[in-house]
């Protein structure tokens, strides 16, 4: 891809270019800084449903640039940073990696949450290593434990059923709601398991992209009528409706 501008490619208009938010406070429920990071690109872009992965950069030190100018934002407010960057944070340069380190030591940060597919999860051992000193949350990309559904309608590349399984390592996980071929009950199911396996979840709603994948409005709609309700207030439970409701992307 050679030396990338700071501006990404809009992917339903290849010949636009366009600026993503990539850094917010989430001041609701658990507190903390969010910032949107660019790596090399997502390893597994299978998924039937994501169109983060266009988000990504082959020029390491082009996204260190970019990831500084980011970081170099940070406030240590909360002490509290979530770190995503469309895909794993092992698609991440050193450069950038280090960066975090020394920010988030510099600002008095102690927790750092990121994002890997299951299949990085044998190296997130080497991860907590490479951060010693600060409580490392990793978050997962479960979107549901209907395993049929996962892998053959949203292709998640999680062969695994057991969902204790799943959960090894990790301490959050993301669930994808609102997609034709979901109910009621395994939407609750989906979150009563996550409850049980993870610290914390947080429940995506699907929005239009440019996949083959919709929101399906029936399905969204028993989900904000019956499901919400009843997690809405839990503090282990962020909800998007929005994929921008956290304050970050387009």
């Amino acid at each position: 891809m050679g030396r990338c501008a700071f501006a990404a490619v809009h992917p339903s208009a290849p010949g636009r270019l366009f600026f993503l938010e990539r850094y917010s406070k989430v001041l609701e429920k658990r507190q903390r800084e969010l910032v949107l990071l660019r790596g090399r690109g997502c390893a597994f872009p299978a998924c039937s449903f994501c169109d983060y992965h266009d988000d990504k950069c082959s020029d390491d030190q082009a996204n260190f640039q970019l990831n500084k100018s980011v970081l170099d934002r940070v406030d240590g407010q909360f002490g509290d940073i979530e770190i995503i960057n469309s895909g794993s944070v092992f698609e991440l340069d050193e450069q950038t990696r280090a960066y975090i380190r020394q920010v988030c030591t510099r600002t008095g940060i102690h927790t750092i949450h990121f994002e890997a597919h299951y299949k990085f999860r044998d190296r997130i051992t080497a991860l907590r290593e490479e951060f010693a000193g600060f409580d490392l949350k990793m978050k997962i990309g479960v979107e549901t434990f209907d395993a049929a559904f996962r892998e053959q309608v949203l292709t998640k590349g999680i062969a695994e059923t057991d969902p204790a399984v799943i959960a090894k390592g990790f301490q959050e996980a993301n669930f994808l709601f609102g997609i034709t071929g979901q109910t009621r009950e395994s939407m609750e199911r989906d979150i009563a398991l996550g409850l049980e396996h993870f610290e914390r979840i947080c429940i995506n709603i699907m929005t239009e992209n440019t996949t083959a994948i919709k929101p399906d409005p029936q399905i969204i709609a028993t989900f904000v009528n019956e499901v919400m309700p009843q997690v809405a207030d839990n503090w282990r439970v962020d909800i998007l409706l929005n994929n921008t409701d956290f304050g970050v992307g387009d």
